[in-house]
């Protein structure tokens, strides 16, 4: 040992003796000790990382360089954090770096949506009041699809089933108060039988527990002394909100995915520990678009069930402010699926509720709509109809597209675009992963002979059925909520989604189609450049003339420094905390419900009656219509996140007009029905102020643009491609 790092141990040695000091004199003076946290990163190396169904997507910034680095590895569907550790061991190599100068990690994973979809999660038992033993049974009345549904659709059985649900005898009333004592010494026999029948986590869901939840916090102490290794999650603080059936069906969600979410988190933070040292921060991303500190995540889980694509949005809202978009279709496609969402003035359109397959959820989520499209989605022609069609199935990423080589066989959406020459077989995925041109001809062939066409034909029929399957998705979240796609850009980002961007652009009119930097990994972008975000609730129905300003100013100021401990818990100076406060509210007599947001300076300036104008416009939006009646509160909410992560990336240098510089060489696409000849370019020997001329192919290490003919693509100062028809102005 050297003498620098005799000077280090010394001085940790001391920093360990003063902690445990510290810790002597709080429980002295009758406190217990503060955790001990790692001091927030702000200058070391931040990392983020993406998990999707086919490659694992890695970015990470060099602050003090402004530099990026990025990687893309296969994932392992069968233990996720495999990926994780190969990307970050590829990572580093190729930035020659040591993952000790990680001090950030930023996550977004799918483990908890997997986990439903798979029906892997946890064995919950439930605590239900006594006489609402059947809650999860009632349920809502629901039945997707039309008339026909009534009569085909086999509901999926509750979590949490009615065999392991048990009563407690206890009620409280809508105010708070206690109507009828616990009886704690039945509960206490009844939940020692639950757990003989082997459940691996709890949940107690009390009627009116949101207005009091003492009641759950006795039963859950009394569940952790029968059996201290068993999680327990209690409504009311997963979801303090009134509607007894959707609070107790979120927290059996929570208590389902708990085992699962609370071990990944744990042996991903217990590995980066052991690689990158004991100091390295692991936050993972929320369906809303924050990040939830490691801890929470394991905690509350049911937050992470869109985090996924969460880290898409977050990203393509990034880099939009930084190249001065507002408004913008974001368009995540990649190996199994496309993701949609709509940003309009800088914020991303969140809802309250999370649906994964048949389960729903009251947990904040940004508003993405997902349709069964992507990179890897097999293309067929059944024998009945003889009609093309293209996925939901896909090749994953084992044995994934043909043109892998990996072993797979069937026709896919990437196997079409190597056909087409849009995606060139002398292109690498993920920097080293080598395709083939005549595995895709060979798969694509299958279609051609089935519909007895040429292969290109065929190729080209397959990417016009998944963009107009994409393009479906892009009208839900901007038509259907009462938006023009006119009025908004396109970002197109993913693996594939540079591929189809200029396509989808054509089909919906968005102008220009955005190609960002490292668009295949623009997920873990979002992922290292988010906020850590946390929330507090409360249920407040009544009439908005029956309270006043003054009043509902003081809720939200104790929801706001409830919401807020947890960031200061985790290092996040108040100072850089931002706080929004979002308020429930519908008409009088009105069944649903909106949600509006505003700011602290903005509440204190307008008060109830600004949020009611807003409540108004809102509701015309979305419904053509705003009625002259009472409005009503329903619930209130304080959302406090961290300040917004800064990250100033290296100058490149003007370039002119001309993009020759950047020219591979030339190629062939095929496109409306004919074969035209176009050029090859370098993303990486691009400048702002480039213009390529279409049909052209963009290639870089993580993902390839197209380009089509009559369209030009302009780069601008932050290296996006913007991609306008060639008459239109912006491309002049």
């Amino acid at each position: 040992m050297n003498s620098t790092d005799d000077l280090i141990k010394h001085y940790e040695e001391r920093l360990a003796a003063f902690e445990e000091r510290l810790r002597r004199m709080e429980a002295d003076a009758g406190s217990a000790p503060a955790p001990v946290r790692p001091m927030r990163a702000g200058t070391g190396l931040r990392l983020g990382v993406d998990v999707g169904g086919t490659f694992t997507d890695l970015l990470m910034l060099d602050e003090k360089n402004g530099r990026t680095y990025t990687a893309k590895v296969p994932s392992t569907p069968a233990d996720s954090s495999i990926g994780v550790l190969n990307g970050i061991e590829k990572i580093c190599r190729e930035a020659g770096i040591a993952p000790t100068d990680i001090t950030e990690v930023m996550h977004g994973t799918t483990v908890a949506t997997n986990t439903v979809l798979t029906n892997a999660g946890a064995l919950v038992g439930l605590v239900t009041t006594k006489g609402y033993k059947d809650v999860l049974q009632i349920a809502r009345s629901y039945v997707p699809g039309g008339l026909g549904g009534w009569v085909i659709w086999n509901k999926t059985p509750p979590l949490a089933p009615l065999e392991l649900t048990i009563e407690a005898d206890e009620r409280m009333g809508a105010n708070g108060e206690v109507v009828s004592s616990l009886d704690e010494s039945r509960i206490r026999k009844d939940l020692k039988k639950l757990f003989d029948q082997g459940i691996e986590a709890l949940t107690i869901a009390l009627f009116n527990s949101y207005a009091n939840d003492a009641h759950e916090k006795r039963i859950a102490e009394i569940a952790r002394d029968i059996a201290p290794d068993i999680p327990v999650s209690t409504s009311a603080s997963i979801m303090p909100e009134m509607y007894e059936y959707e609070r107790a069906e979120t927290t059996v969600v929570n208590s389902y995915v708990r085992p699962v979410v609370s071990k990944y988190v744990s042996n991903l933070q217990r590995e980066l520990r052991n690689r990158m040292g004991e100091n390295v921060l692991l936050q993972i991303l929320r369906s809303d678009g924050g990040l939830s500190s490691a801890q929470l995540a394991m905690d509350q889980p049911v937050n992470l069930l869109m985090s996924g694509p969460a880290g898409g949005v977050s990203g393509a809202l990034w880099i939009a402010k930084q190249a001065k978009f507002e408004n913008l279709l974001t368009f995540d496609m990649g190996g199994t699926s496309t993701d949609v969402a709509l940003i309009q003035n800088s914020v991303a359109r969140t809802r309250r509720e999370t649906r994964v397959a048949d389960v729903t959820v009251r947990a904040p989520s940004i508003d993405v709509r997902t349709v069964g499209a992507g990179g890897g989605s097999i293309a067929y022609v059944p024998e009945l109809t003889k009609a093309l069609r293209v996925g939901p199935q896909s090749a994953g990423a084992d044995p994934g597209p043909a043109a892998y080589m990996k072993g797979g066989e069937e026709p896919t959406v990437t196997d079409a675009n190597v056909v087409l020459g849009y995606l060139p077989s002398d292109a690498k995925l993920g920097g080293d992963m080598a395709i083939s041109r005549d595995k895709a001809a060979e798969a694509v062939g299958k279609i051609a002979d089935a519909l007895s066409i040429p292969v290109e034909e065929a190729a080209e029929g397959i990417i016009k059925i998944v963009n107009e399957n994409m393009c479906g998705a892009l009208r839900l979240v901007s038509v259907e909520q009462g938006y023009d796609p006119r009025e908004f850009a396109l970002i197109g980002f993913g693996g594939a989604g540079p591929l189809h961007a200029n396509a989808l652009a054509r089909l919906i009119n968005s102008w220009p189609a955005i190609i960002p930097p490292g668009p295949g990994v623009l997920c873990a972008y979002g992922d290292a450049t988010t906020q850590l975000r946390n929330e507090a609730s409360q249920t407040y129905v009544t009439r908005v003339a029956d309270t006043s300003d003054a009043e509902v100013g003081k809720m939200l100021n104790a929801l706001r420094d409830a919401a807020a401990r947890e960031l200061t818990s985790e290092g996040v100076a108040q100072s850089g905390q931002s706080v929004i406060y979002q308020i429930d509210i519908r008409y009088h007599g009105q069944g649903m419900k909106l949600t509006i947001d505003v700011s602290p300076e903005d509440f204190e300036r307008e008060g109830l009656a600004g949020i009611g104008r807003r409540f108004d416009k809102e509701h015309e939006q979305l419904f053509t219509f705003a009625l002259d009646a009472e409005h009503e509160l329903v619930g209130l909410r304080a959302v406090v996140q961290d300040a917004e992560k800064s990250f100033i990336a290296e100058n490149q240098g003007a370039g002119g007009a001309d993009a020759s510089s950047a020219r591979v060489h030339t190629t062939r696409i095929y496109t409306d029905g004919n074969w035209q000849e176009g050029h090859i370019y370098d993303r990486d020997r691009l400048r702002p102020g480039n213009r390529i001329e279409g049909p052209a192919v963009v290639t870089e290490m993580d993902s390839t643009a197209l380009i089509l003919p009559d369209h030009v693509g302009v780069v601008d100062d932050v290296g996006n491609i913007l991609i306008w028809p060639a008459d239109h102005e912006n491309a002049r």
